[in-house]
């Protein structure tokens, strides 16, 4: 591997440092190496170095790349840096020291700087003096750290910062008014957080993203910036959610709370223009009874949701493992657009009735359902993907099936399958059409059990012998007499594709 690093720098450029990649001299790229190289070209603008083992940076590594403009070390195990190493690199943009083993941010960053990025090490605090004149600064991420609190100081000279990331740190409290005026992105995830104040988001009036997810918080914060288009509040401790202070929220078109302990969803129409709601994994029995009018996205999934009843305007409905066992006839036809519909893992003993046309993929695996019926189906002209795997499914109703003119996709593995000839007789119809059938294998009859019904030449065999012995007999009649007992026997027996093998 290290010939091979040698023989692309020197065949490509006889002045690159060895273990190195140089592009044109502005693009140095660097692997496995011991110390930052001193013969670096000075035209260098772009200097990337990965997975070596440089311990400390120094003042004098970057001595000769003074039109330096991003630099970025990546796992390599950097413990320090030395004050000011950064410091005369007056075109420097981008810093990113990601996965190495600081303990703080590296000291006198230059003015010019507009990317910080040191996610992946070991730094336990902040201080005002860190980004003492980053005016210019407008992304800082400080990703899985261990840093334990936040305050304005900490950050207040960061006036042109525009996203805020400190995900997976050590979070317990948080200060505010933050002085951001320019934030647009914040996130805190996973962190140890139990309380927001709200004088935190006084002062960050352009906030549209922002994520509390993975905390221990039981409220959603108040005071929230009318600005916001997102907001994550997953895996928290939240039992209820006042919609009533979250009023403002105007701008608000998609909200995240899944994982959560909510027994009940109440007032979310006040969210008018909300087209995103993500409810999974909580503790619902029942469907929010009023929902924001343009809502296209509802997600329910893994709840204790028994009945459905009447929805309207969703294009996107996920009710998947819950305890469903009734979907009333009718009650998603007032969703006029409803393309994907997920109802994997309930308890329903039939397809329902009356869904929307306007069907693109229905999902159905786990249930309990024993048959397809045209009349269950016959409506779904648009249905491209249908998903019945592991229900209770025997046999194929090759009509219902015929009405479905778009169904692309049909998955049913797992099933009972009784594996008779007329079985396989609807599998050749279908993929004459070009239909992609997922089958599974048959427990049925006991001597087929194992083989699978979409691929045994066993089966086809019996099926073709059948089919034969079929014809001989029907040949046979026209021979024999009106009259000839075995005439009538044969017509009587002769069941066609019914037929079972044996």
């Amino acid at each position: 591997m290290l010939s091979l690093f040698c023989s692309l720098s020197d065949g490509f450029n006889p002045n690159c440092p060895g273990r190195c990649n140089c592009d044109s001299m502005q693009l140095v790229q660097c692997y496995r190496l011991m110390e930052v190289p001193s013969n670096i070209p000075s035209t260098t603008k772009r200097l990337y170095i990965s997975h070596s083992k440089i311990q400390h940076l120094q003042l004098s590594d970057f001595n000769q790349v003074l039109a330096l403009e991003d630099f970025i070390l990546l796992a390599s195990g950097t413990e320090s840096v030395e004050n000011d190493t950064f410091k005369t690199l007056g075109t420097l943009k981008t810093l990113e020291l990601w996965k190495n083993k600081l303990r703080q941010v590296p000291s006198a960053l230059p003015a010019s700087l507009e990317v910080l990025i040191l996610n992946d090490n070991s730094i336990n605090v902040l201080h005002g003096s860190d980004f003492e004149g980053l005016m210019k600064l407008k992304i800082l991420e400080l990703k899985n750290n261990l840093i334990s609190s936040l305050s304005p100081s900490m950050i207040s000279s960061l006036v042109s910062l525009q996203s805020l990331i400190l995900d997976g740190n050590d979070m317990e409290a948080i200060a505010g008014p933050l002085l951001l005026p320019h934030l647009t992105h914040t996130s805190l995830e996973n962190n140890k957080l139990h309380l927001i104040p709200g004088s935190f988001f006084t002062s960050l009036q352009s906030l549209q993203f922002l994520s509390f997810s993975g905390n221990f918080l039981t409220k959603v914060p108040i005071n929230l910036p009318k600005s916001l288009l997102s907001l994550k509040m997953e895996r928290n401790q939240l039992r209820m959610v006042r919609f009533q202070d979250m009023k403002h929220l105007e701008n608000l078109s998609h909200l995240y709370l899944s994982e959560n302990l909510l027994s009940s969803i109440n007032g979310a129409q006040q969210l008018t223009n909300l087209t995103t709601l993500e409810l999974s994994q909580n503790q619902l029995q029942m469907l929010p009874f009023k929902l924001p009018v343009k809502l296209q996205k509802l997600d329910c999934s893994n709840n204790l949701t028994e009945k459905v009843t009447d929805l309207r305007d969703l294009k996107h409905l996920f009710l998947d493992n819950n305890i469903v066992s009734l979907l009333e006839a009718g009650a998603l036809q007032r969703c006029s657009q409803l393309s994907d519909l997920a109802l994997e893992q309930n308890l329903l003993l039939s397809i329902p009735l009356r869904l929307p046309g306007t069907l693109a993929r229905l999902d159905l695996k786990g249930n309990a359902i024993r048959d397809i019926s045209e009349r269950e189906v016959r409506d779904l002209k648009q249905l491209h993907v249908l998903n019945l795997r592991n229900n209770k499914i025997s046999a194929l109703d090759l009509k219902a099936l015929e009405s479905l003119p778009c169904l692309r996709h049909l998955c049913l593995d797992g099933n009972p399958w009784n594996c008779t000839c007329s079985l396989l007789k609807a599998r050749e119809v279908l993929m004459a059409k070009g239909k992609d059938v997922r089958g599974g294998q048959c427990p049925a009859p006991a001597e087929q059990q194992g083989e699978s019904w979409m691929s045994s030449k066993k089966i086809m065999r019996q099926c073709e012998h059948h089919v034969h012995l079929t014809e001989k007999n029907k040949e046979t009649k026209k021979k024999s007499k009106p009259d000839d007992p075995s005439s009538i026997r044969i017509n009587m027996d002769d069941d066609d594709y019914d037929y079972e093998i044996d």
